[in-house]
């Protein structure tokens, strides 16, 4: 972060380039500037920008590689053979995208307070929190007090893990009142993802509190604010796409179809596993088999190779891609209400993602009516010889949190929470944990490595740097 950079995208950059090259836009040598010399571009161009860089951030390498060590997709040609396999370095992990989006966001407040636009200041805030949030709950101790401030604090120090999760709370507290002020300015057609509703943003922030309360165990307050959250399908975050290649597609469907066809697939993965095995059991109540194929598909890439399916499935080019959903926020209550002993509130919780999974939705999309069944849950359905106990668990608690990390599982698939789902639940109590196998050796991956380029500049990266199987403090 010695020499990091902010990146603005310029409003006819924006337009013809809206959600598509996003890898291309941060390469480019032309729109790299000093944060402390940007005066000639307005806060809404840069706050689309902003949302750009996020966009790309949810939709990029580290997300595929926190997908394959969560045991959700395989990694089976060229460099991903090795992620698969747990094989990464400091050269794997880079930063060059992450801190100057966050940057970028902080950028945008600074604008914000010039106009006395508190609204937009407030989504600002949302972004900057979205980028650190993913930036700790992979990597531990990361930078953040000191990260926007390169002229006094070139080499910025390494914040505590816990310290940044309070942090971000903070952050995301003053967001949701800058949101609830009577004043700011209208930024509809520089929003992208709620075209300016600031009720949307206030309940996307909640909802994300809501996940970092989870991961430190905060279950009453995980609960609060994901009451507070997004309550139904139509205040989903998605990142839109359309169908032009290289313009606007989904950043999946190009990895998966058109630059790296059969680098990574489905074979031998857990969620296959999981899927099936649910899929053959004796649950009436479920049939995930559309939701199976909405996922997988066969031969799309080679003879009988099981592939994401980019052809009529989650992963076409028009795809909307998650950052924050109700289901996301649902699961979150119905956990949390479980791991305090209220079984029943954690059963509302469910019925209510399983009511929107029986009408086809997921992550803006509809998946097929044949073969797809989610008929609502009763409490007797998680006893000793319940339904939906499929594992035989003793307890009522211990079934229904099974279900709900199960259908966490499935539906967040390509997001990277899954791969904070894989470690917190090793420690969170009562455990219960999906049975992910290894890809090799004994060990779990349990985080990335500092970037190379962090490690070189700045003297402040913790001394010990540790390997992808030392725990992160979070998660322990």
């Amino acid at each position: 972060m010695k020499n990091f950079r902010i990146y603005i995208f310029m409003s006819m950059l924006f337009t013809a380039n809206f959600l598509s090259g996003c890898k291309q836009l941060f390469e480019e040598n032309d729109i790299q500037r000093n944060p402390n010399a940007v005066t000639d571009v307005d806060v809404r161009t840069l706050l689309s920008g902003t949302m750009l860089g996020v966009a790309f951030l949810y939709e990029d390498t580290d997300t595929r590689i926190a997908s394959m060590w969560s045991g959700e997709l395989n990694g089976l040609s060229r460099a991903h053979l090795g992620f698969g396999q747990y094989i990464v370095s400091s050269q794997t992990f880079s930063w060059n995208n992450l801190y100057p989006v966050a940057n970028q966001a902080r950028l945008v407040q600074a604008k914000a307070d010039i106009l006395g636009d508190k609204w937009t200041k407030g989504v600002g805030q949302i972004l900057e929190a979205v980028v650190i949030a993913k930036a700790t709950a992979l990597y531990g101790d990361v930078p953040y007090k000191q990260a926007f401030d390169s002229q006094n604090f070139p080499t910025p120090i390494f914040d505590k893990q816990i310290d940044v999760y309070v942090a971000l709370q903070i952050t995301l507290d003053k967001a949701i009142s800058n949101l609830s002020s009577s004043t700011g300015l209208a930024f509809g057609s520089n929003d992208f993802i709620y075209q300016g509703d600031v009720n949307k943003w206030k309940a996307f922030a909640n909802t994300l509190k809501a996940r970092l309360y989870l991961h430190t165990k905060n279950y009453e307050q995980a609960i609060v604010s994901a009451n507070l959250g997004i309550q139904n399908i139509n205040g989903d975050g998605l990142i839109p796409h359309g169908t032009s290649q290289g313009q606007n597609t989904n950043q999946n469907y190009d990895f998966f179809r058109v630059s790296r066809a059969g680098d990574t697939g489905f074979e031998g993965t857990y969620l296959r596993t999981l899927l099936q095995s649910r899929i053959n059991s004796s649950n009436t109540k479920t049939n995930e088999t559309a939701l199976y194929n909405h996922f997988i598909k066969a031969g799309i890439t080679a003879p009988n190779s099981l592939d994401p399916n980019t052809a009529d499935g989650a992963f076409v080019a028009d795809a909307p891609h998650p950052i924050l959903t109700h289901y996301e926020t649902q699961l979150i209550i119905a956990e949390s209400e479980a791991r305090l002993g209220n079984t029943n509130g954690a059963l509302i919780a469910l019925n209510k993602v399983r009511l929107a999974l029986s009408m086809g939705y997921l992550n803006g999309k509809t998946f097929s009516a044949t073969n797809r069944k989610y008929d609502p849950y009763i409490i007797n359905d998680f006893g000793v010889s319940g339904l939906a106990n499929l594992t035989n668990l003793s307890t009522t608690q211990e079934a229904i949190l099974y279900e709900i990390i199960s259908q966490r599982y499935i539906i967040l698939l390509m997001q990277y929470e899954v791969f904070n789902d894989y470690r917190r639940l090793a420690f969170a109590l009562p455990v219960v944990q999906l049975p992910i196998p290894l890809t090799v050796g004994t060990k779990k991956p349990q985080r990335f490595i500092y970037p190379q380029q962090e490690i070189n500049s700045n003297p402040n990266v913790p001394q010990l740097i540790p390997d992808q199987f030392t725990k992160v403090a979070i998660f322990q």
